[in-house]
C-alpha cells in the first residue's frame, strides 16, 4: 500500500509538473506538496504527512480549512442557480452586499464584486480616474497590490521588474522609511515620511493626482508598520487636494489584523477598501471594491464603465456570506488579536534563543520575521530582491520548515507568520518551535 501511495504521488506531482504552469516559480526543480486534504490549520499529503499551514495558503484561508459551513452553503446555492449575468440578482449578492455594508465604517455602502484582488484593484484604479477626471495614481514602493497589469505597474514590488517596459503609465511611487533601518527616532519617522509624501504630490501635481493607493496593513512586502499618525496625516493631504484615498485590504482586510480591516488600527476612514481573500476565506475566488455613498452617486444617473463577466457570481457569494457568519459566530476577529499577543509575547522568548532574529513586525496575525547576519549592522540574510545565489541560506532555513512540518511563506529574508484565525496556542507552539528548529541553521551565518 506504501508503494501505491508514493506511485500515485509521484503521478499526481509529475502531471502537475507536465501539463501546467507554476506562477512565480522556475518550472523544473521544484517540489511541490501533492495535498491531499486540508482540515482546520494542518494540510495532509498523500502519504499522510501533516502540514501546520502558518500562513494561511497565501494569507487567505482565515478561517481555517474544510469547514463543511461553506460546503454546505455552496452547494445549496447552486441546487438553486449557480450562476446568473451580473444585470440579473440573487438572494446572496444582496445579503452579502449588505453585509459589507454593515461592517465598514461610515458611509462605505456600495459593493461591485470582482473575481479577486488584482481585479478589485483595477476596478479602482478605473473608478478613481472616472470620478475625478484626474489621471495619476500614487502608491508606496515595497507594496503589492496584485499581478494583471495596472495592478502590478501600482506595486512597488520587484516581481515588475521583468515586464517592466510593459507598465501601464502614470503610476507615481513614493517611499515610507522603515522604523527598524531608521536611526533618528519615530517623532522624525513620522516627519520625514509625511514629507516625502507631500513632495511627491506637489512634484507631480495634486490637480493631476486621481488617487493614493496604500495597504491597511502592510503584507509580502515585509509587514513594515506605518509610522504612528501616518495614515491620518496621509488622508488629511488628500482631503486637502481632493485626492481619493483607496485602502488595499486585499490581505489584511476580514479579521486578519485583529480588527474587519487592517486600515481600522489607524483612525481613518477610506474612499474605497478593494479586498478579496478573507471575504470567501479561499473557499471560492471572490474579490471586492467597496465605495462611499458620495462616489456611488455620482452613477445614480451617469453611466459606470466597469463590469466583469463573473461579477457576483451566485456561487461565491453564498460563500462569502457563509464565511462572514462563521468570522462573527466562532469570534475568529478577536481569536486573531488575542492569538497575535500570544504569538508577538512568544517571539520575544525567540529572540533571546536566536541572534539571526533581527526584527518581528506583527499585527493580528499577519506577521514576519527579519533575519539578519548581524543585529549590530542589520545586514539581511538575503537582501531584498534577492538572486538564486543570495537565498542560499534562507532556502535551507524553508527547506527545514517543510521537512519539519510547515507550510509557510518565505521570501528574501522574512518568515512569515500569518495562520488561520482559528489556530490555537498549543498550534502556535507547534508552529514556532519548527520554526525555532530551522533557525538553527540562520543563525550557523550570524556574525556578532
Amino acid at each position: 500500500m506504501e508503494a501505491e501511495t508514493l506511485s500515485e504521488t509521484k503521478e499526481i506531482v509529475q502531471d502537475n509538473l507536465d501539463y501546467t504552469l507554476f506562477s512565480w516559480s522556475k518550472q523544473k526543480g521544484i517540489n511541490p506538496i501533492a495535498v491531499k486534504y486540508a482540515e482546520g490549520v494542518y494540510l495532509y499529503d498523500y502519504e499522510g504527512k501533516r502540514y501546520i499551514d502558518f500562513s494561511s495558503g497565501l494569507m487567505n484561508v482565515n478561517i481555517g480549512h474544510g469547514n463543511q459551513r461553506i460546503t454546505d452553503a455552496v452547494v445549496k446555492q447552486m441546487q438553486e442557480v449557480s450562476y446568473v449575468t451580473p444585470s440579473c440578482v440573487t438572494k446572496a449578492r444582496g445579503e452579502l452586499g449588505k453585509k459589507l455594508a454593515s461592517i465598514t465604517p461610515g458611509n462605505l455602502n456600495k459593493t461591485l464584486f470582482t473575481v479577486g484582488g488584482a481585479e478589485a484593484i483595477e476596478n479602482a484604479i478605473k473608478l478613481a480616474r472616472l470620478y475625478t477626471g484626474r489621471h495619476k495614481i500614487l502608491t508606496r514602493y515595497q507594496s503589492y497590490h496584485g499581478a494583471s497589469s495596472a495592478a502590478m505597474s501600482a506595486s512597488g514590488d520587484p516581481r515588475k521588474l521583468p515586464v517592466d517596459a510593459q507598465q501601464a503609465p502614470n503610476f507615481i511611487h513614493f517611499d515610507i522609511p522603515h522604523a527598524y533601518r531608521f536611526d533618528y527616532g519615530e517623532e522624525n519617522l513620522l516627519k520625514e515620511a509625511v514629507s516625502i509624501f507631500e513632495k511627491i504630490v506637489a512634484f507631480e501635481g495634486p490637480q493631476n493626482i486621481a488617487a493614493v493607493i496604500l495597504e491597511g496593513e502592510s503584507g509580502t512586502s515585509g509587514c513594515f508598520k506605518y509610522p504612528a499618525g501616518y495614515l491620518k496625516q496621509i488622508k488629511a493631504i488628500c482631503e486637502k487636494h481632493g485626492i481619493l484615498f483607496i485602502a488595499d485590504e486585499v490581505m489584511s482586510g476580514f479579521g486578519r489584523t485583529g480588527k474587519w480591516f487592517g486600515f481600522e488600527h489607524h483612525d481613518i476612514i477610506p474612499d474605497m477598501i478593494a479586498t478579496a481573500k478573507g471575504i470567501t476565506a479561499g473557499y471560492l475566488p471572490l474579490g471586492a471594491l467597496i465605495v462611499s455613498d458620495k462616489i456611488a452617486k455620482q452613477y445614480d444617473d451617469n453611466m459606470l464603465w466597469l463590469g466583469l463577466t463573473y461579477s457576483a457570481h451566485a456561487t461565491c457569494c453564498a460563500a462569502g456570506v457563509e464565511v462572514l457568519k462563521v468570522y462573527e459566530e466562532d469570534n475568529l476577529i478577536e481569536n486573531a488579536a488575542t492569538m497575535g499577543k500570544y504569538v508577538e509575547e512568544q517571539i520575544e522568548l525567540l529572540k533571546e534563543k536566536h541572534p539571526s532574529i533581527g526584527d518581528f513586525r506583527n499585527t493580528g496575525l499577519l506577521g514576519c520575521i527579519e533575519l539578519v547576519k548581524s543585529r549590530t549592522t542589520k545586514e539581511p540574510l538575503a537582501p531584498f530582491n534577492s538572486t538564486a545565489n543570495e537565498m542560499a541560506v534562507m532556502n535551507k532555513v524553508a527547506a527545514k520548515i517543510k521537512e519539519l512540518g510547515m507550510y509557510t511563506f518565505v521570501r528574501w529574508n522574512f518568515i512569515f507568520i500569518a495562520p488561520p484565525l482559528i489556530i490555537t496556542k498549543e498550534q502556535i507552539d507547534e508552529g514556532l518551535g519548527i520554526i525555532s528548529e530551522a533557525l538553527t541553521i540562520a543563525d550557523t551565518y550570524y556574525v556578532e
